[in-house]
């Protein structure tokens, strides 16, 4: 691969959108103004014609039209069980069955295993159930955070049968990379092999333990929630009024099955749809109101204005997404996932490739708070670059898959923190900051696991 023209400057607009997320604590003014300073870099004094196109094609992407229907009716869904009172009768349910904050950190945990079909139905659904339990027990929003986005994404990935799987054994099959019919056989074959996953999930526990202390931070959000009982951080109050503006019916009977049944169906029907999280929320989300209806717990204009106060509660960290697909677009455009590959590429050697590939591509995964659309991008190149240097396979599409993950679990703008933040009520660069050096951590340990297996 050519070196980009741009060289060293593709990398100002990302580092422009970090000083100003730290300085202002705000990721969609953060995040558009280094896409601007990106499309000046691209088209001078006709950056303006530049964010019309490159936003125009943001919006029509497919991809970006999937999250927003998906997060945008999620919402609706939550959104109805909360009116119903069905949230409160689970989260009551669970009360009584939980005694202490271990055992609510690791009820959470658990949940979120369970939810392993998708990482958005993992972060929406666990976090709005978890939020007055975790205040119960005086645990800060952020820890609740790290818990529920540690066994958002890294669980996805680890159990193939989930939207992860889907779609990267479709994309191992359209690179050449495993033959027609056999994606998935071979990313199931990878799975060993994505170490920081692993490692992610099962850090959890040993903090819930408190064998790992809370650091950073995490202590300081800690030490606020159990020293004066503030659980949700000060910045997030208006988050946390979003997520409350939807409240039960006054005389509701609160139905644990209305909220057991509709987790159960989304779960089941994304499987049985080939793991389409779309079709499964659609019909989740239709026979929701239809058992609502039918049931007579609300009349008719008052369930699809809920299903409409839910999809609100979804823009802002919509709106964050959007700006982070478009500083995606910007940047691959300025070649920055080229410039990363380019500049490691003379260090590279069959003992090195897997740890390598994740300390580069978990860097332009983390900058561009880009995943799945990092991977489209790179795979091509790392599999060309693994069978240049005789690398096994499957050693290097597991050390790329944890890079994606390590993407999406470490960046404030990443599709699962702006989730994660919004259902358990913290504002994304609160919840990033706390739980990053847990993610570091992981990071760390990966990069010797796989220097370990190349070198042995």
């Amino acid at each position: 691969m050519e070196a980009p023209v741009l060289g060293a400057v593709a990398v100002v607009p990302t580092l422009l959108v970090f000083v100003l997320a730290i300085w202002s604590h705000r990721p969609i003014e953060s995040l558009i103004s280094g896409s601007l300073l990106g499309l000046v870099i691209l088209h001078g004094a006709g950056f303006v014609s530049g964010l019309a196109e490159t936003s125009l094609r943001v919006m029509t992407d497919a991809d970006v039209a999937w999250v927003i229907l998906v997060c945008g009716f999620m919402g609706s869904l939550i959104g109805l069980l909360m009116r119903t009172g069905a949230t409160r009768a689970f989260t009551a349910r669970l009360t009584r069955l939980v005694h202490s904050q271990k055992s609510a950190l690791f009820t959470t945990w658990g949940l979120g295993i369970f939810m392993f079909v998708d990482d958005y139905l993992n972060s929406l659904a666990v976090g709005a159930a978890m939020r007055d339990i975790s205040d119960k027990f005086r645990i800060s929003r952020e820890k609740l955070a790290y818990v529920v986005d540690s066994t958002a994404a890294p669980i996805s990935v680890i159990i193939p049968y989930s939207t992860w799987g889907a779609f990267f054994g479709g994309l191992l099959v359209a690179n050449g990379v495993a033959p027609e019919g056999q994606g998935l056989t071979v990313y199931i074959q990878s799975i060993p092999y994505m170490f920081y996953a692993w490692i992610a999930v099962f850090l959890v526990p040993v903090v819930i333990a408190g064998l790992l202390p809370a650091l950073g931070p995490m202590r300081a959000a800690e030490r606020r929630a159990f020293e004066t009982g503030i659980t949700v951080p000060p910045e997030a109050a208006k988050i946390e009024e979003a997520n409350n503006a939807i409240v039960p019916k006054e005389g509701a009977n609160p139905s644990l099955a209305l909220f057991v049944v509709p987790m159960l169906t989304l779960v089941f029907a994304t499987m049985y749809f080939d793991n389409d999280f779309l079709i499964g929320i659609y019909l989740t989300l239709g026979a929701t109101i239809a058992a609502i209806l039918g049931l007579r717990i609300l009349d008719l204009h008052d369930t699809f204005d809920t299903v409409i106060d839910g999809f609100k509660t979804m823009l802002e960290p919509l709106a964050v997404l959007v700006a982070a697909f478009i500083l995606k677009d910007v940047n691959d455009a300025l070649g920055l996932p080229a410039l990363v590959v380019t500049s490691v590429q003379p260090l590279l050697t069959p003992e090195l490739l897997p740890a390598i590939i994740f300390v580069s591509m978990g860097l332009v995964s983390f900058m561009t708070g880009s995943n799945w659309g990092v991977f489209v991008i790179i795979l091509p190149i790392v599999t060309a670059l693994a069978h240049n240097l005789g690398a096994d396979m499957t050693l290097v599409i597991g050390a790329t898959l944890s890079a994606s993950t390590f993407g999406s679990h470490a960046c404030f703008y990443s599709d699962a923190t702006v989730l994660t933040s919004q259902a358990t009520g913290c504002t994304p660069l609160q919840h990033a900051l706390t739980q990053l050096p847990y993610a570091l951590i992981a990071a760390a340990i990966t990069v010797v696991g796989y220097l370990a297996i190349g070198y042995l």
